[in-house]
């Protein structure tokens, strides 16, 4: 059977949504206290994490918490190392605190989109992660700056696509300040998955058949409705006949006692 994993951005604010996804997912990207999040939320959502046998990742953002970590920043390599190093250590030490320890690491928001497409960006975030872990694997999309420096440093990347954005006839995602850019109808996300499964491809705002490489799947725990299309994505793999795990790291998966 195949196995897909299931990732999900959780610890943001939304705790009744994330205990509710945390039972349909794999992987969790788990806010780190700077665009979301808190000391306390971290450590109840690797806990309800934990419970539910989902991976534990890191979800880095801009320290923007104003504009949800949401709003392009310009930072040399140095400080986004720096940005990494210290989110990933508060994470990590928590969830060590928990018996686990970090499987992945997601950035968030404008951090993610500028790296997407700049080289010197996804650089540094990929600086930042391996002087804190140099296996500890990085996601983003397939084709992206990210996955371009993460191969040309030899670094474990996993490639993920969007259950619940739609994209633009190049492979990258319609920026949420435009109409149409969250799926939220359970039946669309639903063909989207579908799509992606069979095809592997999505279909663009303007019709364009679009090429996707994936080995994750993303919902937005922001998403209205996030559970509810959660649920309904497992169905639709189901009926695919296509398993759902997170990638298993040898070591990692538990921390000795």
């Amino acid at each position: 059977m195949r196995q897909l994993d299931l990732n999900a951005d959780v610890g943001e604010g939304l705790p009744d949504a994330d205990a509710a996804l945390l039972q349909l997912i794999t992987s969790a990207n788990i806010a780190c206290g700077l665009h979301a999040g808190d000391p306390h939320t971290m450590r109840t959502t690797v806990a309800l994490a934990v419970r539910q046998g989902v991976a534990v990742g890191a979800h880095p953002s801009f320290d923007d918490r104003e504009g949800f970590g949401r709003r392009p920043m310009q930072l040399s390599s140095a400080e986004l190392a720096d940005l990494l190093l210290y989110q990933l250590g508060a994470l990590d030490a928590i969830a060590r605190a928990q018996g686990v320890a970090l499987h992945h690491v997601k950035p968030h928001g404008a951090l993610y989109n500028q790296a997407e497409r700049d080289e010197s960006i996804a650089v540094g975030i990929i600086g930042g992660v391996r002087a804190f872990d140099p296996q500890l694997r990085l996601v983003g999309r397939a084709g992206s700056a990210m996955a371009q420096a993460a191969a040309a440093l030899d670094h474990p990347f996993t490639a993920e696509a969007f259950a619940d954005r739609r994209y633009k006839a190049d492979g990258s995602l319609v920026p949420r300040s435009e109409p149409g850019a969250v799926l939220t109808d359970p039946a669309e996300v639903a063909a989207q998955v579908r799509r992606l499964v069979t095809d592997g491809e999505v279909v663009s705002g303007d019709g364009t058949h679009v090429p996707v490489t994936f080995e994750t799947l993303c919902l937005h725990g922001d998403t209205p409705g996030a559970a509810v299309l959660g649920a309904r994505i497992r169905q639709e793999l189901d009926a695919l006949g296509v398993g759902v795990s997170a990638p298993r790291l040898v070591g990692v998966d538990t921390l000795p006692p």
